[in-house]
């Protein structure tokens, strides 16, 4: 029996593996592109999205009077079968690559029409039944089909980012509540700046992060639309007559997505800008992710000599010499993941610079980008959640002492003494290591204890009041 088929393409002959469902052009990318060791097969979105391109260019064509009737049936059957996820093995093409996507194109037309002749009766390679460039591939360019099945994937891969995200946010807002009465000092350029509730603190982080998820909604928004029909450069060459909105009304119909054809394709196959703008999303939440991240690892320093005023979980020993050593290694990994993503913003940010007049070759680096950092973002998320966030715990008599201990908290004093006055209670106090109260109260009886005990009962110290003597 052969183990291998021929094919051919105008370069010439090759042989192929007689059991694969890929042919002689995504062959020549797997000997050509040996960059990041991470395969097409191994984004199940991208594939899948590949077969809904080519599903809905079959459908369009057929409706059209342009392929087949015959012919499309198979190829929606076989594209069927790749949505359900079968033949993911067979996108074994390296995620970056010349050729602006040419060849991951070809590797779905080629797995296809090899599908759709098997499912015909046909032996692979048999294109003149189901050819991969003159049926699969009608009415289509790899420079409209590829950022289309990009576009798609991206969608849905964003549902899990999205919800990893929201769920994160809900984890601080909760312990918002659990700490709601806690008190604690604020701090601003690391000095003591003015007493708060460690569930203020929180909650703050709960709805900078909930912002994100708005923003994110926006990014989908372009995301969503698409240049399918404009072919090669938007002029719709090769393409029947209200080919591109029917196939996008097809696309919209079988994704469940909110796609819509981009109004002028010219402009739409060229421009990469939603990329940069979800790009730019993405950095932005995780530049507010990493933020809270150092936030924490602050306010968990110590134990002894720290801050010390919160306890994250323990989840790992901490050094190889010093014994008893726990570090916080949940926040540390998720601040390198963000750091990760804040570069690739930068290739994402260069790549879509650099296409030149009526195409952007660099889009496969993007769309690596892209699904890496969305990937890593979404695992940060429950990473952070899971292992950090719901198992931190408020050490709420070390706060409460820093509070009464701090010198900053003369600031409330302001209004009633006035600032020359509290500043100068605030040098003798660091100077001497006398308390406020014990100077304010007990020594220049400047407030009575009853004022002293009003001004700084927990419920003013979070939600100050303007008191006046």
């Amino acid at each position: 029996m052969n183990n291998t088929r021929i094919e051919h393409d105008f370069l010439g002959e090759k042989e192929i593996p007689a059991d694969v469902y890929y042919g002689v052009q995504t062959l020549r990318a797997l000997e050509n592109f040996n960059i990041t060791g991470q395969r097409i097969s191994q984004e199940p979105f991208f594939v899948q999205a590949l077969a809904y391109v080519k599903k809905g260019a079959a459908m369009a064509n057929r409706d059209l009077g342009v392929l087949d009737p015959t012919i499309a049936e198979y190829i929606i059957k076989a594209c069927d079968l790749l949505i359900a996820g079968k033949y993911l093995d067979q996108f074994p093409s390296d995620m970056i690559q010349g050729g602006a996507g040419t060849s991951v194109n070809m590797n779905a037309n080629e797995v296809i029409a090899n599908v759709a002749l098997e499912l015909m009766g046909h032996a692979k390679g048999e294109y003149q039944y189901c050819h991969p460039n003159n049926h699969v591939n009608f009415s289509q360019s790899t420079n409209d089909a590829y950022p289309t099945a990009f576009r798609i994937a991206i969608l849905n891969k964003l549902t899990a980012y999205t919800q990893a995200l929201t769920a994160l946010s809900a984890a601080f807002e909760a312990k918002g509540v659990e700490f709601k009465n806690v008190l604690k000092m604020g701090r601003t350029q690391l000095q003591d700046a003015v007493p708060m509730s460690m569930g203020d603190e929180f909650r703050g982080f709960a709805n900078t992060l909930a912002e994100e998820v708005g923003r994110l909604e926006d990014a989908k928004q372009l995301m969503a639309e698409i240049n399918m029909g404009a072919t090669a450069i938007g002029t719709a060459v090769n393409a029947p007559e209200g080919y591109p909105k029917l196939v996008t009304k097809y696309l919209a119909e079988i994704t469940g997505l909110p796609l819509y054809l981009a109004p002028d394709l010219i402009e739409a196959t060229s421009d990469t800008g939603a990329y940069v703008q979800l790009s730019g999303v993405l950095k932005r939440t995780a530049v507010k992710i990493s933020k809270i991240c150092n936030d924490l690892r602050l306010l968990s320093s110590g134990p002894r000599t720290g801050l010390f005023e919160i306890s994250l979980p323990q989840m790992q020993p901490g050094s190889s010499i010093m014994p008893g050593k726990v570090n916080p290694v949940i926040p540390e990994v998720v601040n390198q993941t963000a750091y990760y993503v804040i570069g690739a913003d930068l290739t994402i940010t260069l790549a879509a610079e650099a296409g030149q007049l009526q195409l952007n070759v660099m889009e496969p680096v993007i769309s690596f980008a892209l699904f890496t950092s969305i990937s890593y973002m979404t695992n940060a998320c429950y990473t952070l959640r899971e292992k950090c966030v719901l198992g931190i715990v408020a050490n709420s008599a070390r706060t409460q002492d820093m509070v009464m201990h701090s010198v900053s908290i003369v600031t409330l004093l302001n209004p009633i003494i006035g600032y020359e006055a509290a500043a100068a209670t605030a040098k003798e106090a660091l100077q001497t290591g006398k308390s406020v109260q014990q100077i304010v109260v007990n020594e220049k009886q400047l407030i009575t204890q009853q004022k002293w005990d009003e001004l700084y009962s927990f419920e003013n110290l979070i939600k100050p009041k303007f008191m006046q003597s």
